[in-house]
């Protein structure tokens, strides 16, 4: 009988090593490795369609002609970032102040109204809750519901940007004591200002001027100078004419107070300590791959930035007249040509959420239509009606997987939207973007404050539109 003498673990041979393991090989060999990698890296389109124009005081104003319409019979407002404001002389579109004149109290009138912002579904005013408050309505659909012949709830009526409601509380004898008969409920997202009886009766107090106005009912004015369909003031001109008439004079009017931008700045203090500057700095400059990612991580607040930010994003910057609602709830065809049309001056892009952009292709699928791509620096991406539509992951997608879609006209001779930034600052890395060193701590760590400039601005209202309230889900 024969009896092996081969080692065995668990009933199968082994076998000795007969060479070298490649665990123990990689401590005499240098690895082929990648330079770190980042996910949160975009494709940033809006930076790279936005034209940047220099700022070299720090700030950008736009300057443009004098507008707002009155005798329409609708309040219009201003906005700058998410502040709402009436126009003060467009509150003498409400009939309690037809005709009034005095400018001062009707900028304490208006500064006297409250914003509020609302949601699909939320109620405004209640019926039956009293009636003293004037509401303004700047942008959204508002219904206007009660009791009807059968005491079934019945829609009066729909409200929309620049109707008013509840104007009797401000002069009506019982207004303080007597009770909403309808009430208003929202349709869709947006904001009125609402101005109290209480405010107003202050206001009133103190001035001589709106008490006699109020004393004289019935007085009314009418609007001094003519305007265009844009509620500019208009410019008088004359055409087709022979011989020698008197021709008109004329002179386009200004705003007296344009906005005006200041760049903001992202920051942070990059830490980097000596011992793995000095000693880990091969194949790769650990200095300048720390540097890379923070700068990728800036770009990205950057761009998230010119979208959100309340004070100069574009979100939040578009005129209230520029912002439409689609039809149906998910973005079809007919809404991105409506959306078009709100900058039909050459638009040049359509931003979305890559989820929008699905719901867009699946509405596209619905009623068997393909889309052409359009080439954009080399790229083929998707386009409608030859305006490239690009993704921007930093549009954000509410709770209620709603999102918004936004069409620009870019250029500053095309009075579109433009980026704004200053070049040539010292200690500059990339443009607006600059790496200063800070010095080293007494735990031998260096430091570097990186810093990025930046800002955005929209010319004309007509250069950025939004298609809001856009349904993303199946």
């Amino acid at each position: 009988m024969t009896t092996s003498t081969e080692p065995s673990s668990g009933g199968n041979p082994s076998h000795a090593q007969l060479s070298l393991a490649t665990a123990a090989a990689r401590n005499l060999a240098t690895t082929t490795k990648t330079p770190p990698q980042m996910q949160g890296i975009t494709s940033r389109w809006l930076l790279k369609v936005l034209p940047w124009v220099q700022v070299s005081g720090g700030t950008f104003r736009v300057n443009r002609r004098l507008s707002h319409t009155l005798g329409n019979g609708r309040i219009e407002f201003v906005s700058t970032g998410a502040e709402v404001r009436v126009i003060p002389a467009e509150l003498a579109e409400l009939p309690a102040l037809s005709g009034f004149t005095d400018e001062e109290v009707l900028a304490e009138l208006a500064a006297s109204c409250v914003q509020r912002d609302f949601t699909p579904g939320e109620t405004i005013l209640e019926a039956g809750a009293p009636a003293d408050t004037v509401v303004l309505i700047a942008h959204g659909k508002l219904s206007e519901r009660g009791a009807g012949l059968y005491d079934a709830e019945t829609e009066f009526r729909v409200l929309a940007d620049g109707d008013f409601y509840g104007d009797a509380a401000l002069t009506g004898a019982d207004a303080e004591t007597g009770r909403l008969e309808h009430g208003l409920t929202a349709l869709t997202s947006g904001t009125v200002l609402t101005l109290s009886r209480a405010a107003f009766d202050r206001v009133r107090e103190r001035s001589e001027t709106l008490s006699a106005h109020l004393a004289r009912a019935g007085d009314r004015d009418a609007s001094a100078r003519s305007h265009n369909a844009h509620g500019e003031s208009a410019i008088e001109l004359a055409s087709g004419h022979a011989g020698e008439p008197d021709l008109p004079g004329t002179f386009a009017d200004y705003d007296l107070s344009p906005r005006e931008y200041e760049l903001s700045v992202a920051q942070t203090v990059l830490r980097v300590h000596t011992r793995v500057a000095d000693l880990y700095n091969e194949p790769m400059n650990q200095v300048e791959e720390q540097l890379r990612l923070t700068i990728e991580a800036l770009r990205e607040r950057q761009e998230h930035e010119l979208v959100n930010n309340r004070e100069f994003g574009l979100l939040h910057n578009a005129d209230l007249r520029q912002r439409i609602h689609t039809r149906s709830g998910p973005p079809t065809p007919d809404d991105l040509d409506e959306l078009l049309a709100s900058v039909w001056k050459e638009p040049s892009v359509i931003l979305a959420h890559p989820k929008a952009i699905a719901a867009f292709g699946r509405e596209l699928s619905r009623r068997g239509l393909y889309p052409a791509n359009a080439d954009l620096d080399g790229h083929a991406v998707p386009a409608w009606r030859g305006v490239p539509v690009l993704p921007c992951d930093k549009i954000p997608v509410t709770d209620r997987g709603t999102t918004s879609i936004l069409a620009l006209r870019t250029g500053e001779k095309a009075q579109g939207v433009v980026g704004l930034h200053r070049t040539g600052i010292p200690d500059e890395y990339q443009p607006s973007l600059s790496v200063r060193f800070m010095g080293i701590n007494e735990k031998a760590v260096i430091s570097y404050l990186v810093s990025a400039y930046y800002s955005v601005a929209v010319l004309v209202p007509d250069a950025l539109g939004i298609l809001e309230d856009v349904e993303i889900g199946h």
